[in-house]
């Protein structure tokens, strides 16, 4: 079961100052961001996405906008071929957006080469995935602590960052267990803890519960209920109109276009 309590979001991973191990790529700085309260997280402004040109050119995307402020829970709804998985790439900064901008907590991604987009995307994102991609011969705290090895985090913060993060998703018993010693709520569980444990601006899920059952399902939907509560950003991209309506706000993906639908939220 997911624990009743919930940590504040500042609390499962504090701001971590460089350690005597840090890797040096990710040293590399991205310029600071507004320092304004009311920065949304996501605003995406007027983009499109088009691949191939004349005749055959297919327009994923069609100056489509969205805002997403702090704190707020959205889901993102559509059919297949409807552009879903367009968006899902750009806001994850694994793509580029053929016309339009893009900012990330007031950043434009568009003014970051290469080597910054992968800083922001390590520390202002945490992705979960429907296949949850653990890696199968480690433990649950070796897959949770990985991304904080990327980002040069010295061992001593990355030891009491996963315990926190681990905790607060309710596996701190099961640390050592790996993947295949996990049911696939636990693994899910596993892998949102993973999410959390830079402290990122955005928590962007793709098809989260996709793979698990139904108890499984509302485990890890209860999860994101408590992660919301506390003040976490979460944009999470389903097919599924009851787990959609989980969210504050619905957003409807057709023809590369984006609406808005009320969430059923009380």
């Amino acid at each position: 079961m997911v624990p009743a309590a919930v940590l504040p979001a500042a609390a499962v991973v504090p701001a971590a100052a460089p350690g005597d191990d840090e890797h040096p790529a990710m040293t590399r700085t991205i310029p600071r961001r507004p320092d304004e309260a009311d920065v949304p997280v996501l605003d995406v402004r007027a983009m499109s996405k088009v691949y191939g040109e004349g005749d055959t050119a297919v327009h994923a995307l069609r100056e489509v906008n969205l805002v997403v402020r702090r704190g707020e829970y959205v889901a993102v709804v559509g059919q297949s071929g409807s552009g879903k998985s367009t968006l899902l790439n750009i806001l994850g900064c694994l793509d580029a957006p053929t016309s339009g901008r893009y900012l990330l907590d007031g950043l434009d991604v568009a003014d970051l080469d290469e080597q910054q987009q992968s800083v922001l995307r390590n520390r202002q994102i945490g992705f979960i995935f429907q296949s949850f991609n653990l890696i199968p011969r480690t433990t649950a705290f070796a897959n949770v602590e990985l991304p904080m090895v990327y980002a040069g985090v010295s061992r001593r913060d990355r030891r009491q960052r996963t315990e926190a993060a681990l905790d607060l998703v309710g596996l701190a018993g099961r640390s050592d267990h790996r993947p295949n010693q996990l049911s696939g709520g636990q693994q899910q569980r596993v892998a949102v803890a993973r999410a959390l444990v830079t402290s990122p601006a955005l928590l962007l899920a793709d098809e989260p519960t996709g793979n698990l059952d139904t108890e499984s399902t509302a485990d890890v939907l209860n999860l994101f209920d408590g992660l919301h509560s506390t003040g976490r950003t979460i944009v999470l991209i389903t097919h599924d109109d009851e787990v959609a309506e989980r969210a504050d706000r619905v957003v409807v993906v057709s023809d590369g276009r984006l609406s808005e639908r009320n969430g059923v939220r009380s």
